[in-house]
């Protein structure tokens, strides 16, 4: 079975090579999927400013993960850009892990909506529900919490239903995947990619620090 493991943009680039070796190694078929990190951040910024459309800014974002997913690709011998979905098999064959650059596909199929909310996050989730894969999401920190991640008053939560998730404000992942998890009827895993070990321990079949996102 396929996983979707999505690296997020707060990970680029300090921390992505290194995970990318790390992938590697693992026994599990994967399929990548980035965030748009800071030049996503920045089209944000500017639509602030400037109130530009939310198709403008949804197309303008994916390109921003598409670039980001080449300059990884670039950097990481193990890993091969892909556009079609029919390439991961060929890619997985020559030993590499393929990294899926969407914009092509997404601008075909149009299959979510634009908005702020729906993130690579969403989108990653909706290329595992089109592989029925598993979901992996990799962000800078070690979950989804309770209380203010940016306090010492907060607790990991190890287990979530989504349902539950669709009540809370902000987490570290976006607003809208909590919904199409259960339209997909997927469960995820969130962790902290700044610390690979723990991710091949995770796709190696061990436990580890990380919260489950229940269906």
């Amino acid at each position: 079975m396929l996983t979707v493991v999505k690296i997020g943009g707060s990970l680029f680039p300090e921390h992505t090579d290194r995970l990318c070796e790390y992938l590697a190694k693992s026994n599990e078929k994967i399929v990548l999927i980035n965030g748009g990190g800071d030049f996503a951040n920045k089209l944000r910024e500017y639509n602030d400013e400037y109130d530009f459309s939310d198709d403008v800014m949804h197309w303008s974002a994916i390109k921003c993960m598409d670039i980001i997913g080449e300059l990884i690709a670039s950097r990481n011998k193990h890993i091969q850009p892909i556009t079609k979905l029919e390439d991961i098999k060929k890619v997985h064959d020559d030993g590499k892990i393929p990294l899926l650059l969407s914009f092509e596909i997404l601008k075909s199929e149009d299959p979510l909506k634009h908005s702020w909310n729906i993130t690579s996050d969403s989108i990653a989730c909706y290329f595992a529900h089109r592989l029925n894969a598993k979901l992996l999401i990799l962000t800078n920190v070690d979950g989804i919490y309770r209380g203010n991640i940016f306090s010492n008053d907060k607790n990991l939560i190890k287990s979530i239903s989504a349902n539950e998730l669709l009540i809370f404000e902000e987490t570290s992942v976006d607003k809208c995947l909590p919904k199409l998890l259960i339209k997909y009827n997927l469960d995820c895993f969130v962790m902290n990619g700044i610390y690979p070990e723990r991710v091949l321990c995770h796709l190696n079949g061990f436990h580890t620090i990380n919260t489950h996102i229940r269906r």
